[in-house]
């Protein structure tokens, strides 16, 4: 379907967004069904489904009980008949009693029946830290899904991609874990509404997109810590240092070609996320970008990631989280400038 083509832009919250997309979803397709916690009657803990039961009824946002792995396999049976069921997980760190359906049943049922069975189920998870939350309200689980083959996984970073992912993802016939940063959610931008089905600049759900040009060093984050990595490149700026910042968008798969083509020009790269650094996305894509571009690298690719333990305390986390600071340190590494791990000029 194409969407209308003149420009309508708003000022919208992250949330908002969020919302003005599944309500436009929810417009076009009468199968698209949303499931959760608390997202009728209350509108969801952060208020993204709220006004949407009142609009389109109880039968399409449904006030689900507390057991996440019902939820699921209700939405798998839903997919199943022909809905497009789009499941609110209420935290990152209550996914996990839904785990085995998502990764033996969700992921699995295409493949296990040859193509003739479709999933189109969308998983919204608010993810990462930075407001203040308790133990299992503050994670990063996006590493888990994106290693499950079967699965897209993205992540937003802005208003837009909230506002035009989201319906993509509900129109797309394969299952996709959409992950949201809880942090971000009152952050505000511009966001056209004529931009749905159809991607603004010509950015599918799987292409990643290029935030700021550079020629220095490629710096490659996705979801909350975007706009603390296009930050950072203004302060490198002011250091004469030239930072290409790349929104990875999907996580699963990743558009290397842009990666790549990136790489090739700048010979360094940087990744930064808030999840632990083993076994965590920056692993996987210095590997890749490694094994692609090996004669066009001038330093090893730097990890910039939380740290290795069960996510702290509010008090403590945001000693936890890679802030401005860590990034552009890693940005020092990466040109083998003076820095935290070796203080001095590599190679002296």
């Amino acid at each position: 379907m194409t969407e209308q083509t003149a420009p309508n832009t708003s000022q919208m919250t992250f949330a908002k967004a969020l919302n003005a997309g599944l309500r436009r979803a929810m417009e076009r397709d009468s199968k698209v069904v949303l499931m959760g916690e608390d997202i009728g009657k209350l509108g969801g803990v952060f208020r993204i489904t709220d006004g949407l039961q009142k609009d389109f009824g109880a039968h399409r946002v449904i006030d689900t009980p507390l057991a996440e792995s019902g939820i699921m396999g209700t939405a798998i049976g839903m997919a199943y008949r022909g809905y497009r069921p789009v499941v609110e997980i209420q935290f990152d760190g209550f996914v996990y009693p839904a785990f085995d359906q998502i990764v033996a049943q969700v992921a699995k049922l295409h493949f296990r029946t040859l193509g003739r069975v479709k999933v189109p189920l969308t998983i919204r998870i608010p993810f990462g830290g930075g407001i203040g939350s308790p133990e299992h309200h503050s994670e990063s689980p996006e590493a888990y899904f994106a290693h499950t083959a079967g699965l897209r996984v993205m992540a937003v970073s802005n208003p837009q991609d909230a506002y035009s992912m989201i319906q993509q993802a509900i129109a797309c016939d394969d299952p996709v874990v959409f992950f949201e940063p809880k942090r971000r959610y009152h952050d505000k931008g511009d966001v056209d509404e004529s931009f749905g089905l159809d991607a603004p600049d010509g950015l599918g759900m799987g292409s990643a997109r290029v935030m700021a040009e550079g020629h220095d060093v490629t710096l490659v984050s996705y979801g909350p810590l975007v706009k603390t990595c296009l930050d950072a490149a203004v302060a490198a700026s002011d250091e004469g240092v030239s930072v290409e910042v790349i929104d990875l968008r999907s996580l699963a798969p990743v558009d290397y070609a842009t990666l790549e083509a990136s790489v090739r020009k700048t010979g360094r790269l940087v990744i930064a996320h808030e999840a632990s650094q083993s076994g965590g996305l920056g692993g996987e894509i210095a590997a890749s970008i490694t094994e692609r571009c090996f004669y066009y690298l001038e330093h090893a690719p730097v990890r910039v990631t939380g740290f290795d333990v069960p996510y702290p305390y509010s008090k403590l986390e945001f000693h936890h989280l890679p802030d401005l600071d860590r990034i552009l340190d890693g940005v020092d590494r990466a040109l083998g400038r003076p820095n935290s791990l070796s203080g001095t000029e590599e190679g002296e």
